[in-house]
């Protein structure tokens, strides 16, 4: 069992449920599901946990500042290293003139736009997985490669590129091959998005990268280009990869739920916002610390304190909704937190939803019979992480 008192308790979690602890912390009346918890470096930080007080700290970067955390925890990093996620680690103004830049570029009309690409790289993924036969493993034949090149027709990635594109993504999704090779992956990661940065910048073309620097050229420096790049490709990629897993179990483990999004394409988008709600794969965001003297559920926050929020635990809330353990795609959908909340909602919000609402009703059409092909309680769910999801998923049909 893990310690209540842990700052890590909200990252692990049962199957696909929040732990009972993280739950007990929420459910609280006298901590209202804030509590201080020590940490490994030595100080303290306080883990929140109910949907009202996670909306609090999340819509107020005023008093709970990402960049003071990004600062502190890049301390000892070059200048370039700390500006390597300005739209996680930066408050306004400077988050507002980078996520401005990134706006236009996520429009409901350039998603739709992307709409048959993304349907045709579906498609092909599910013709592979056919020509293969069963059994399968789903991560590795579809949940991650369907982001991997929706990311890929996003940055303008060279087909030639394209497999070790993917091969570094998937790499960085699973994080399975040690510290050292994540290390290495991660290194050669950047050094392409550089390499992407500076062929946009010679040659923009009609990618985000080009319009980004066609609209924004000025701007931009190469770093900060590339720093973008890698970013998307976190934020675009291992969410969508992650949910598409995450997701496939839960359906799997309701077939009547399953059986209602291949059959009834109405009910399709529903479902998705309660595969994200549910699912919660993004467990937290960036840490935020606290600017000054502040009260939160009745607790007193001093300037400097470290805040964190559980939206796996949030999203469960009972004041979100009464049963919110139950899995329910019928449900009217409700404002959950999957994508975060306030200034660093996620940007790629739209793409993700796309993705999900073509992916799972062409697999299930495809696979009508598509079966776990391993009993449910063998199922392997990837360490804890701010990113959750299961490791491998077997399947046949």
């Amino acid at each position: 069992m893990t310690d209540p008192a842990s700052m890590f308790v909200h990252l692990v979690r049962d199957g696909l449920d929040p732990l009972p602890e993280i739950q007990q912390l929420r459910d609280d009346p006298q901590t209202q599901g804030v509590r201080q918890v020590p940490t490994p470096m030595g100080g303290s930080a306080w883990i929140v946990t109910r949907y009202e007080h996670v909306r609090t700290v999340l819509a107020d970067p005023a008093t709970y500042s990402s960049a003071k955390t990004g600062q502190a925890s890049t301390s000892s990093l070059d200048q370039d290293d700390a500006a390597r996620d300005p739209l996680l680690t930066a408050d306004p103004p400077d988050h507002t003139r980078v996520r401005r830049m990134l706006t236009r570029e996520f429009t409901v009309r350039r998603i739709r736009a992307l709409q048959p690409r993304i349907t045709e790289i579906i498609e092909n993924c599910l013709d592979d997985m056919a020509a293969a036969g069963p059994p399968a493993d789903l991560v590795t034949a579809f949940a991650l490669p369907v982001p991997s090149l929706v990311i890929c027709e996003l940055l303008g990635v060279p087909y030639a590129d394209r497999d070790q594109f993917q091969r570094r993504a998937a790499g960085q999704v699973l994080g399975l091959t040690g510290e050292h090779e994540i290390q290495r992956i991660t290194a050669e990661s950047r050094a392409y998005m550089s390499e992407l940065a500076e062929r946009a910048m010679a040659g923009p073309g009609d990618d985000i990268l080009g319009a980004l620097v066609r609209n924004h050229g000025s701007e931009l420096s190469r770093t900060e280009l590339a720093n973008l790049a890698e970013l998307l490709l976190f934020a675009g990629h291992e969410t969508t990869a992650s949910m598409l897993g995450v997701g496939a179990l839960a359906l799997l483990r309701h077939p009547e739920q399953l059986q209602r999004i291949r059959n009834h394409p109405d009910a399709v988008e529903p479902a998705v916002e309660e595969l994200l709600r549910f699912g919660s794969v993004l467990q937290m965001t960036i840490p935020r610390t606290a600017t000054c003297d502040t009260v939160l559920a009745g607790h007193e926050i001093s300037k400097g304190d470290l805040v964190m929020v559980s939206l796996s635990a949030a999203n469960r809330d009972p004041e979100l909704l009464h049963d919110g353990d139950v899995f329910d795609v019928t449900r009217t959908p409700k404002p959950h937190l999957a994508f975060g909340f306030g200034i660093h909602h996620c940007i790629g919000a739209g793409l993700a939803r796309a993705e999900l609402t073509i992916a799972f009703p062409a697999l299930l059409r495809r696979f009508p019979d598509l079966a776990l092909d391993i009993p449910v309680e063998t199922v392997r769910y990837r360490p804890p992480g701010v990113f959750y999801g299961v490791e491998s998923l077997p399947v046949s049909w």
